[in-house]
């Protein structure tokens, strides 16, 4: 970075660096550049730091009088024990200074504990394990925004599908919110807009959230822009990176307001009806994936990230939109056929109704015995199974994976969890369908939350009618809907700072440069 900047001087006076568009590399680099004499714009080092370094982040919360789950950090085995007894299971666990989400596991028990520092993760006075609280069955919200040191602009305010514990770049999210209420969001502005002050934001930052019933706990602030960038600016008709760019050289957002690069009266969290709904989708390319010994990496979602890239759905209403991300992604959620369902016990009480309501579509519903006899309680026919580690049956009854291997399962919904009473082998079990899903490319969810969304995708293509519209064409929508919520005229034009019209776009599109994959499973949503 030195080099270039010393080239790109001799051509001119330089105005600065920016660090914040690049990821977490940049940041890490931004206090070694300003000490070789760079000039850094926007968010300085120093206020990159507080957002960066625990302790530091803490105590901007405490200011800001903003919760954060409880959190500790460990040297050793005894000491994480110590730590995540006082915070209470389960805990999430990390090592110190990792990216993706790389390493991190949530753990219920010291015996997981122990296992998982054991296994792979070295811990040391020099290589700490960071443990923080996990917030079970808790809603994650992801928030881009832009400040100029005296005004917030939420770029925009994403609901995430996925429960809190599936990596931000792997969860699948909606904007505007699907089930957020007004005043959650207006909690989230109030929260965003202190964070942001207080540690000294000039340009982007992205804030996750997590709502535990009514409670909002902020997990983490990064003073950057973030992956999301793409699919808001696209979602909103409004050019984020652009925008903080000009802030970062000074101008604010009073200005660009005026100037027609921001919405003039109002931002990317307001909900109006008519909004189209924009759905995100990460792509998971299983059938690519392959541990060191040649075996299929498990499609169960977690803290550490899989995608490989991103595509966005657009439409009138959440159930076609999360359909089109489904079909630019992994291919057509099917519209009938055989469902196979095994859910772990703390899943079993959210998958009723939505299995029901699949079958109530004449979905032929096949289950394990456990699951089984739960649905068949709430009056759903149900052909119960057989599962991997019981073997093919005294009169040759076949086991799940082999229906899956002869083509009899069209969708798959097995979330796995702990352990069985009677010896059985959940994880194992669970990781033999979800391979065999892969190998024969059928759908498979792997959360409750998954389940649900994916019901009103199948019901949206069983309703029809889904066709294709460019992105210009939902622009102008959004652009005429917030122009008569505003009472001003509407332009008849794609907003300001969007693409031009010259190269049609359909509303499935790819919101980051990562190259999409065929992927035949969709192991989240």
């Amino acid at each position: 970075m030195l080099e270039i900047h010393h080239a790109e001087s001799a051509a001119g006076p330089i105005a600065g660096m920016i660090v914040q568009l690049g990821g977490q590399t940049p940041l890490k680099m931004a206090q070694a550049l300003k000490d070789a004499g760079v000039r850094i714009v926007g968010t300085s080092p120093e206020s990159i730091d507080l957002a960066e370094e625990r302790g530091a982040f803490g105590a901007v919360l405490e200011e800001a009088g903003q919760l954060a789950p409880k959190y500790g950090t460990a040297y050793s085995f005894e000491e994480a024990s110590k730590v995540a007894g006082e915070i209470g299971y389960p805990v999430m666990v990390r090592p110190s200074y990792v990216l993706g989400g790389r390493g991190m596991q949530i753990v219920d028990s010291e015996d997981g504990l122990a296992e998982y520092i054991g296994r792979a993760h070295a811990i040391s006075p020099k290589h700490p394990v960071l443990i923080d609280r996990f917030l079970d069955d808790a809603t994650e919200i992801d928030v881009d925004a832009l400040y100029d040191g005296t005004e917030l602009y939420l770029g925009g305010v994403m609901e995430h599908i996925e429960a809190a514990g599936v990596h931000s770049g792997d969860s699948a999210c909606s904007l505007p919110p699907a089930t957020l209420g007004q005043e959650i969001i207006d909690a989230i502005r109030v929260a965003t807009e202190a964070i942001a002050e207080g540690v000294g934001v000039r340009g982007l930052i992205n804030i996750q959230y997590a709502l535990q019933g009514t409670t909002l706990y902020v997990l983490e602030a990064n003073p950057r822009a973030s992956r999301t960038v793409p699919f808001v600016s696209k979602a909103t008709g409004t050019q984020l990176a652009k925008a903080a760019a000009r802030i970062m050289l000074g101008e604010t957002i009073a200005e660009l307001r005026a100037g027609g690069m921001l919405r003039a009266e109002t931002d990317g969290a307001a909900i109006w009806p008519g909004l189209p709904i924009a759905l995100k989708e990460a792509v998971l390319p299983f059938n690519r994936f392959r541990t060191t010994e040649g075996t299929f990496v498990d499609t169960v979602l977690g803290p550490e990230m899989k995608s490989t890239g991103e595509v966005m759905g657009l439409d009138d209403d959440f159930g076609t939109s999360f359909a089109k991300g489904q079909i630019a992604t992994y291919g057509t959620l099917p519209t009938g056929g055989t469902i196979f369902v095994s859910a772990a016990n703390r899943d079993k009480r959210n998958m009723v109704f939505p299995i029901k309501h699949l079958a109530d579509m004449g979905f032929r519903i096949m289950a394990t015995g456990g699951t089984a006899s739960v649905l068949r309680r709430h009056g759903v026919d149900v052909v119960e199974v057989r599962k991997a580690s019981e073997g093919t049956g005294p009169n040759g009854e076949p086991t799940v994976t082999d229906l899956i291997n002869s083509g009899e399962v069209d969708l798959i919904f097995n979330t796995p969890h702990g352990s069985t009473q009677a010896g059985g082998q959940p994880r194992k079990d669970g990781w033999e369908i979800r391979t065999a899903a892969v190998l024969h490319n059928v759908p498979s969810v792997t959360t409750s939350q998954g389940l649900s969304a994916a019901v009103l995708g199948i019901e949206a293509l069983r309703n029809g009618g889904i066709g294709v519209r460019s992105l210009q064409d939902w622009e102008r929508t959004t652009s005429d809907i917030v122009a008569a919520h505003l009472g001003t005229a509407p332009t008849g034009a794609a907003p300001t700072g969007t693409a031009p019209t010259g190269a049609a776009r359909t509303d499935t599109v790819h919101t980051g440069a990562a190259p999409r994959h065929a992927a035949p499973t969709h192991a989240g949503a």
